[in-house]
């Protein structure tokens, strides 16, 4: 497997991780968190979802030295 695979499936591995811990941890707070979500407009949370997709790629950008 090549580094770039590697360095790949850790970052997978790591947003998984992340990801469920919440799950993990505090599952009757994450239940009644996704009861609010549902109350909120698609629109809404499809700016949050759109804001959040473009923080993310400045950071792998700052974190890979643009450029």
């Amino acid at each position: 497997m090549n580094d770039n695979m590697e360095f790949f499936l850790c970052v997978v591995g790591m947003v998984l991780v992340i990801e469920g811990f919440p799950y993990a941890a505090f599952p009757r707070s994450v239940k009644a968190w996704l009861k609010t979500i549902l109350g909120i407009r698609a629109g809404a949370l499809r700016g949050f979802g759109l804001l959040m997709m473009l923080v993310g790629v400045f950071l792998v950008y700052m974190a890979k030295g643009r450029g």
